[in-house]
């Protein structure tokens, strides 16, 4: 099925479009394949306009193909140019182009002309463009005598430069003798003809090298006018005797300065006319003159400028549109204006074209018989005049062809034979130009042949047009049909599109368009069949895409890019900078996925692409980088509106570095009285650059400022100019003013000085004044110096003082200053309390009462109370240590307290000072009082001597702190099985005159648990615990080691029974049962089990302390009365098997207060003072350890 072009009604989308003109210039492209016969075409030529190096040798490109090949000839200003009689002159072999060689002789402008060169073969003739040949002038200019140019300030001025006339026309500009060019501005600027325009001048004008330069391009020179001197005075310079010296034609313009309204230099009067040609750039210009300086507006009045085609040029005088048509023709107005007035001119623009193609003739090929059409079609403005040539002869005298009939545009042919193959030139002309195109018709008879590659691979991205080419050629026109894979299946017309240069075009390929297509092409004459492949390939795909990123100067920056892409192509990854190269520099790094930036600086901002791109797609992703640091420091810093009080302070923002300034830190320094500290002055936001700044007198400023945004602040600016501001009197008063006495007979006044930024001038100075608060005296006032201290003597003790101080300099005194209360120095009580009462809450604990003493006898600050108490040692003790006080003190006024941590069954002293802070008062008569009994502590030891088979002996020493008189002792003890469960316990008393007590009647090779502890009226005190076996038989323990690592006793006795008989049975008995029960224990402990020796025991809590409410008594602050500390506590058991308990003296140490103890605010004790005690003996299994194979042997015995 043969497939048809594509419908025009459907839309084409904007990439569609491409494609087809894509495709269209394929079309227009087609040849005729060079092996076949056809007539010549013109492939290369000079421009119609061609200007020469004259220091170059002449090249004039002629360049054709054709078959059979072409020969060439030229023709030079409309004849025959034998180029055989110039030896100048050769022709490239199988060429047209021909080279002069005048750099050995000749001139360029001997060869000046037009030239034309003509191909010809067998088949016709093509003709290039005529061509004008001009050599490049860069001519001198002509000497000519500048005279000095002298004008008034304010007056207008028109620099001329007028250049030489060159081919191609040269570049102007103006510079100096520096070769430096001249700056320009609104008010000076170079026209477009060259000329330099002063809309005013300036003293600042006066130069005497204004020179005009014209740069010849082609010729690469430089041309110079003689320099121009300009020479401004104002009025005030031209005294009478230079005026008198000037003659009214040396002198540049006859008013005198003054401002004026615009009046144009350039163009002249209200109105002017433009010409210019289609697609050229319209220049428009309008300068004026003026004081003040006019500024130059652009209209169009019967429409707008277009917006991408108009530009503005020095300084808005010159308006450019470039790429100018018909419809930009019309009327342009520009305007003038300064605050004097405005005026404005008019310029009637007319655009102009020369002739453009429209549709240009084509090539034809034709086969015998057929009919055909050449069409020349241009535009221009004048309409252009189209004329045709046959061969390069005009057609009206070309051999006549009877196939051939013009109309026009148009040459029609008819029933075409052999003979009608020739080039037909196209000619379009009018007053601006002229076009000239060839087009042959080739007539031939030539079955279809292909011309693309046999077997061509296609590979396409899904989802894309996919193209297959189908080159061909015959004639006549062969028709084109493609078929898809081996079976040769139709193409259907709904999804493929024919284009008519043969291309099958799949405007949407998938994976299943993957496969063999053939193309087929038909004439009369034949067929030609070939075949091409088609692969669809994956798209590329950026999965990961850079993201945009702010850091920091001088941090590392990394953008990924990870590409995803069909496998069977490689993509290359290139990474791009603002659509450029990566600058060449170690710090960027680039790996597969990432490129990496170190030490990221101002010049890496920007964007950065990733670009990655196989033989078949590209694709690309961007990000932003945006490199951000501290503010630059300020600078350009300026004090202005200097007052007394207040100064404005200027500055300049330095660069934000792409993080908004959000506010700024402005500090000063006092180089008068702080010379390189730096004070905070006062913020201001970051949208500010003024700051109305509060000033104090008498301070030598200078300020800084910061700038601050969201990653930090600047570097502070350089400093600003010194100001000093006016001395005046202080503003404020010295602080912190006391008044205490030292001594009981004087007042020291004390204050916080000012300092130098406060004193506000010279010269400072303090008045103090006092006076009694209770008397009628007048205030004593003495003025010193610049301190901070004044002691007045001879003061009453500890008497209320009113006092002020006041700061005074050179310039006079600061407000009244506040009054404030002192007291002159104090002195020891003179009264101690009185009624002293002891009332004894319980062993450890006494509630003190005292009667307040007067407070004139206290002459100073009541601190508070403090008690001294102690414990009356008895002859021996005294003698043996120091008698040890302590104390404690009651804040305030408090008339009671408590007494904590006393011992019990103790005789106590104490007695009650007043404090105040000078010191303590005398003592109170001293007050006696005795605790009661409390519990005892454990005995101090106790041990097991003398084991028996049925009997154990109980040694012990009475407990270290008795606290009473003992009434009793209490022992309990009980067995341990073999499995160490307890038995029953069994519960005796025995008289406290008694440390010995032996048990009878208990069972043999047993294990006992003896706990043991004293008792007095108060009650019972803690225990202490022992265990011990009882013996086999005297005679039978002989050999066998007493059981250190369990803790027993052994008897002492031995009798020698190694000879007996059953003795040396029963030992290997037991040394068998021991071995058994070593096993067994072996098993067991791998077992995990745990077999205690004796159970742990709890510890008795001391009696328990009433708390007392805070109307009860109160707990004061401990202190010893001597620097004694407490023992340190520990215990240790003795190698004979002694346990000793721990020496327990219930001092306030104990308790805690003084060092770690607490009180509650009733007096009672936040802990309880405690010492770890056995637990009360239990039946069961509580033990914990696992047995010694020596206490399994005793356990079996």
């Amino acid at each position: 099925m043969q497939l048809k072009i594509m419908p025009k009604k459907k839309c084409l989308s904007a990439g569609r479009m491409l494609l087809i003109l894509f495709l269209s210039q394929m079309i227009s492209a087609l040849e005729v394949p060079l092996d076949l016969v056809q007539p010549p075409t013109i492939t290369q030529q000079s421009p119609k306009d061609y200007i020469i190096d004259p220091r170059e040798n002449i090249v004039i490109q002629c360049e054709a193909k054709g078959k059979p090949p072409p020969s060439f000839s030229w023709t030079r200003n409309g004849t025959h140019f034998d180029i055989d009689k110039d030896p100048l002159v050769t022709m490239k072999p199988g060429s047209g182009t021909l080279t002069i060689n005048i750099m050995t002789e000749g001139k360029a402008e001997t060869y000046e002309g037009v030239y034309q060169c003509t191909a010809r073969n067998e088949r016709g003739a093509a003709i290039s463009n005529n061509i004008i040949i001009r050599p490049s002038r860069s001519p001198l200019w002509t000497k000519e005598k500048l005279e000095p140019i002298i004008l008034r300030n304010g007056h207008s001025l028109v620099l001329p430069c007028r250049p030489p006339i060159g081919l191609p026309p040269p570049i102007i500009f103006w510079m100096d003798n520096s070769f430096q060019r001249l700056p320009q501005s609104e008010r000076v600027s170079q026209g477009l003809n060259g000329d330099l325009y002063f809309s005013n001048v300036l003293p600042e004008d006066t130069r005497e090298d204004y020179i005009c330069y014209a740069r010849f391009n082609h010729t690469q020179t430089i041309q110079q006018k003689q320099p121009i001197s300009v020479k401004v005075f104002s009025v005030d310079e031209l005294n009478d005797t230079i005026a008198a010296n000037l003659s009214d034609t040396e002198f540049y313009g006859a008013k005198s300065y003054r401002e004026r309204p615009p009046t144009f230099l350039t163009p002249e009067g209200n109105a002017s006319n433009k010409e210019e040609l289609r697609g050229n750039v319209l220049s428009l210009e309008c300068i004026a003159e003026g004081l003040p300086t006019p500024v130059i507006y652009w209209i169009k009045e019967d429409g707008t400028l277009p917006i991408n085609r108009t530009f503005y040029r020095n300084f808005k005088k010159t308006l450019q549109i470039i790429q100018v048509s018909e419809a930009d023709s019309g009327n342009y107005q520009c305007i003038a204006k300064n605050a004097l007035g405005a005026i404005h001119h008019t310029i009637s623009v007319t655009v102009k074209a020369a002739p453009y193609w429209i549709m240009a003739p084509q090539n034809l090929v034709l086969s015998p018989g057929e009919d055909g059409t050449l069409i020349c079609r241009a535009n221009g403005k004048p309409k252009p005049r189209i004329s045709w040539l046959s061969n390069g002869v005009p057609v009206e005298i070309a051999p006549d062809d009877p196939s051939r009939k013009i109309d026009g545009d148009t040459i029609i042919f008819s029933n075409v034979q052999e003979r009608s193959s020739a080039v037909y030139q196209c000619n379009a002309s009018n007053e601006y130009g002229y076009l000239l195109a060839n087009a042959f018709v080739n007539v031939l008879a030539e079955p279809p042949r292909i011309l693309t590659s046999v077997n061509t691979l296609y590979q396409v991205i899904a989802n894309r047009p996919a193209l297959l080419d189908c080159a061909f050629f015959g004639s006549p026109l062969p028709t084109i049909e493609w078929f898809k894979g081996a079976k040769g299946s139709a193409l259907r017309e709904d999804i493929y599109v024919l284009h008519e240069n043969g291309t099958l075009e799949i405007p949407v390929a998938q994976k299943d368009s993957t496969g063999t297509y053939t193309c087929v092409a038909r004439n009369k004459l034949g067929m030609a069949k070939n075949e091409v492949r088609l692969e669809i390939k994956d798209p590329t795909r950026i999965i990961k895409h850079p993201e945009y990123a702010v850091v920091q100067r001088g941090n590392t920056v990394s953008f990924e890019c990870k590409v995803k892409h069909d496998e069977t192509l490689i993509p290359t990854v290139t990474w791009l900078k603002d659509s450029g190269e990566l600058p060449n520099d170690g710090r960027f790094h680039v790996n597969q996925d990432h490129l990496v930036i170190t030490d990221v600086n101002d010049d890496d901002g920007g964007t950065y692409t990733c670009v990655a791109n196989t033989t078949l797609d590209i694709v690309s992703a961007s990000a932003v980088l945006n490199v951000v640091d501290v503010p630059n420091a300020p600078f350009d810093l300026e004090l202005t509106d200097q007052l007394d009080k207040t100064v404005q302070l200027s500055w300049t923002p330095g660069d934000d570095n792409n993080s908004p300034i959000t506010k700024f830190i402005i500090e000063y320094e006092d180089a008068m009285h702080e010379a390189g500290l730096w004070h905070h002055q006062t913020e201001v936001s970051g949208t500010q650059t003024t700051a109305q700044l509060k000033l104090s007198p008498y301070v030598n400023y200078s300020f800084r400022v910061m700038a601050v945004n969201s990653l930090g602040r600047s570097l502070p600016s350089e400093p600003s100019e010194q100001y000093l501001t006016k001395a005046a009197e202080p503003d404020q008063n010295p602080s912190f003013v006391e008044g205490l006495g030292s001594e009981p007979d004087n007042l020291v006044i004390t204050w916080k000085p000012l300092n130098g930024f406060e004193s506000n001038g010279p010269g400072l100075q303090y008045k103090v004044s006092w006076r009694q608060k209770d008397g009628d005296d007048e205030w004593t006032s003495v003025v010193v110096a610049n301190v901070s201290k004044y002691i007045v003597s001879g003061t009453p003790t500890f008497v209320p003082y009113l006092i002020k101080v006041q700061a005074l300099n050179d310039a006079g005194f600061a407000p009244e200053p506040a009054v404030i209360m002192g007291h002159s120095g104090e002195d020891l009580p003179m009264v101690a309390p009185g009624n002293v009462q002891v009332n004894v809450v319980n062993s450890t604990l006494a509630e003190v009462h005292w009667d307040p003493v007067p407070l004139k006898s206290i002459r100073g600050h009541l601190q508070g109370y403090r008690i001294y108490y102690w414990k009356e040692q008895n002859t021996s003790q005294r003698n043996r240590r120091h008698i040890e006080k302590k104390i404690l003190t009651f804040q305030g006024s408090k008339t009671h307290g408590m007494l904590p941590g006393l011992e019990p069954f103790s005789h106590y002293t104490l007695n009650v000072r007043v404090v105040n802070g000078k010191g303590e008062g005398p003592a109170s008569p001293d007050r006696v009082f005795n605790t009661p009994e409390g519990v005892p502590s454990a005995p101090s030891s106790l041990k097991i001597v003398n084991p028996t088979l049925d009997s154990l002996t109980l040694e012990w020493d009475p407990p270290s702190h008795p606290n009473g008189i003992l009434t009793e002792y209490t022992l309990k003890y009980q067995p341990i099985n073999n499995t160490h469960e307890l038995g029953p316990l069994v519960d005796l008393k025995i008289p406290a005159n008694k440390t010995r007590w032996t048990l009878k009647n208990l069972n043999f090779s047993t294990r006992y648990k003896f706990y043991l502890h004293a008792q007095t009226s108060a009650g019972s005190g803690n225990q202490i615990t022992e265990e011990a076996v009882t013996t086999v038989d005297e005679g039978k323990m002989a050999g066998i080691p007493p059981d250190v690592g369990a803790g027993k006793a052994m008897a002492s006795r031995q009798v020698d029974i190694a000879t007996q008989g059953w003795f040396i049975g029963l030992m290997c008995a037991v040394a068998l049962l021991i071995l058994i029960l070593l096993i067994v224990c072996f098993i067991r402990r791998n077992k995990g089990g745990k077999y205690p020796v004796k159970e742990k025991e709890d510890a008795h809590a001391d009696p328990e302390i009433q708390p007392m409410k805070e109307d009860d008594g109160t707990f004061g602050e401990y202190s010893d009365a001597e620097d004694h500390k407490p023992l340190k506590k520990g215990s240790r058991t003795p190698s004979d098997r002694t346990v000793k308990k721990e020496d327990s003296d219930d001092s306030l140490v104990d308790y805690g207060e003084g060092v770690n103890g607490q009180f509650n605010e009733d007096g009672s004790f936040i802990g309880q003072y405690s010492g770890k005690k056995e637990k009360e003996p239990a039946e069961g299994n509580e033990s914990s350890e696992a047995p010694s194979p020596v206490n399994a042997m005793n356990s079996f015995v």
